[in-house]
């Protein structure tokens, strides 16, 4: 049960990341005027510690070899990235962070219903159902609450 603690805190710290990268994000497009080249800086320094954390892991670098046999749909997590990253930069000043990120759940918890629904991207089949539906609808009425005040 310990190690199930731990995930959920992962969790949590991760989301509670999100808004606080595009808090700072928005601050770096202020100095380089430029929300673009902000998420190419933010994408740049991910890169340069994702790389630390290899070397420090001991991940071999021969596994990347392997990527070449992952299908198409594979590669596109970079772009979906590098679009989510540029967005919020750029939604940030214009809606606020708690406008920006409930909608960004709301659209996030809307999604996970189709991919789990069909199974797609060869996740596990879980069927929408009212509970699962009548929490989104509880999300976009946060939304509403949100924008509106």
């Amino acid at each position: 049960m310990q190690h199930g603690i731990y995930w959920l805190a992962i969790a949590l710290l991760a989301g509670a990341f999100m808004p606080t990268q595009g808090a700072i994000n928005n601050k770096l497009a202020l100095y380089v005027q430029s929300p673009v080249l902000a998420a190419f800086i933010s994408f740049g320094v991910g890169t340069i510690a994702l790389f630390f954390y290899l070397l420090l892991s001991g991940t071999p670098f021969s596994q990347l070899l392997l990527a070449k046999n992952a299908p198409a749909i594979a590669w596109t997590g970079g772009l979906l990235g590098a679009f989510f990253v540029a967005a919020v930069v750029s939604l940030v000043p214009r809606l606020g962070v708690a406008l920006t990120f409930s909608l960004i759940v709301a659209g996030q918890l809307i999604v996970t219903l189709v991919i789990d629904h069909y199974g797609l991207f060869d996740v596990p089949v879980k069927t929408v159902n009212l509970p699962r539906v009548l929490g989104i609808l509880l999300i976009i009425g946060g939304v509403i609450l949100v924008r509106r005040f």
